[in-house]
């Protein structure tokens, strides 16, 4: 039987090398808090995995994470620690928000801004939070126009 081509070798490679990423990628995602803030200057949890898994950001940028997991991102990645950058944020304990339901309008304004659909309700009516749903991330508070959401712990 002949020798692969280098070409196919080269494509078998390739694909070993997809395969590695996707899984470096999955497992950087699962450390991650999955707040969806943006604090870290991505779009989410996800394309920060994956701009650390190309080596194109660091292991600090995560203020929901805080210093253990920028710790654990390090450890993942094997580069050396750093405490996350606290330009970005302040790590908190985890918190959920809460719609005040006497003060709530029903403008939608806060399913809206929610990047998890944590918020249900309809146009005119009270909304409410699904508290295993919410990550916490506070986008909904700007978006209300009647300042009926608050954040509690967890």
């Amino acid at each position: 039987m002949p020798a692969p081509s280098p070409a196919c070798r080269s494509a078998d490679t390739a694909t070993r090398a997809a395969a590695m990423n996707a899984d470096l990628v999955e497992r950087l995602d699962r450390l991650l808090p999955q707040t969806q803030c943006g604090q870290c200057g991505f779009a989410g949890c996800l394309p920060y995995a994956q701009a650390m898994a190309r080596g194109d950001a660091g292991v600090d940028h995560c203020p929901p994470g805080g210093d253990e997991g920028a710790r654990s991102l390090a450890r993942v990645l094997q580069v050396p620690p750093l405490p996350y950058d606290r330009t970005r944020g302040t790590y908190k304990p985890a918190i959920v928000a809460v719609v005040v339901e006497a003060d709530c309008i029903g403008c939608t304004k806060c399913i809206q801004a929610c990047p998890v659909d944590a918020i249900i309700g309809g146009a005119k009516h009270m909304h409410v939070v699904i508290d295993p749903l919410c990550t916490g991330c506070e986008l909904c508070v700007p978006a209300c126009p009647v300042d009926c959401i608050v954040m509690e712990p967890a």
